[in-house]
């Protein structure tokens, strides 16, 4: 994940465009950070669940696969987001915000109640999809009022 936060920011500044860096920096973001990252997500917590909830500290269940088609789908729309209208990623930025929001605060919640401190469950992973919850609207309507302006 963070490979993929930094990659994104690297092409957006790299990559020429007559699109403004904000604009550039979300359709990046939304493809690699957001796209590729819960791409790949989804197919652990799906075929893979022990290995992915061992990392998270939590113990496999079945509503792993069903994190794991959250996880996928998100991925997939994300990264169709890439060729979209600033519209459509709109609606994959409210997405992503809420559900990282959701996310965010039950690992919280399992670090502050639980003590559970897995690299997965409170350490970079939380701290980029803190970040990505912030920055994805900022970026959005960043385009959004140039555009208008």
């Amino acid at each position: 994940p963070a490979i993929l936060f930094v990659v994104a920011f690297v092409l957006a500044y790299a990559v020429k465009s007559p699109k403004p860096l904000p604009a550039r920096l979300l359709s990046w973001l939304l493809l690699l950070s957001v796209g590729v990252e819960n791409v790949w997500f989804g197919f652990f917590h799906m075929f893979f669940p022990e290995m992915a909830s061992s990392t998270i500290g939590w113990k496999a269940s079945p509503f792993e696969f069903e994190i794991g088609a959250a996880d996928f789908s998100l991925g997939v729309i994300a990264i169709v987001s890439f060729w979209r209208s600033l519209e459509f990623k709109a609606a994959v930025v409210l997405y992503v915000t809420l559900f990282y929001a959701g996310v965010a605060s039950i690992h919280v919640y399992e670090a502050v109640v639980a003590g559970n401190f897995a690299p997965n469950n409170f350490g970079l992973l939380l701290l980029l999809t803190v970040v990505k919850m912030v920055l994805l609207p900022v970026l959005y309507l960043m385009v959004r009022r140039r555009r208008a302006g």
